[in-house]
């Protein structure tokens, strides 16, 4: 996918979730070894949330575990580079065919 369309895709999913009472902290957090799509805070708990895209089948199938645990380690980071202490989860917005889908807590 090109960054343009992933761009677009992180918007989607930032109305979305803002439509849902998130409100967006950051975007597109790096460190070495690991990206974090969009940070938004809803209820005091903090959401990590990665956005995955596609039309031909879920895009969700496409965080891997090796995915997954990139995501949490560069979560945990955050949280301590912040010297944040909230509650904490990992999500997924599916963004297909223009609709969104919010799959919460990814890790269970």
């Amino acid at each position: 996918m090109s960054r343009a369309k992933g761009d677009l895709a992180e918007e989607r999913a930032c109305i979305y979730l803002r439509s849902l009472g998130f409100m967006i902290i950051e975007r597109n957090f790096t460190l070495r070894g690991g990206e974090i799509d969009i940070i938004a805070l809803k209820d005091e708990v903090l959401h990590f949330i990665e956005v995955k895209s596609g039309s031909s089948y879920d895009p969700l199938y496409n965080i891997t575990p090796t995915k997954l645990r990139h995501i949490v380690n560069t979560a945990h980071r955050f949280m301590q580079k912040k010297k944040l202490d909230l509650l904490f989860q990992i999500d997924a917005v599916s963004v297909q065919n223009e609709e969104c889908r919010l799959l919460e807590n990814i890790t269970m």
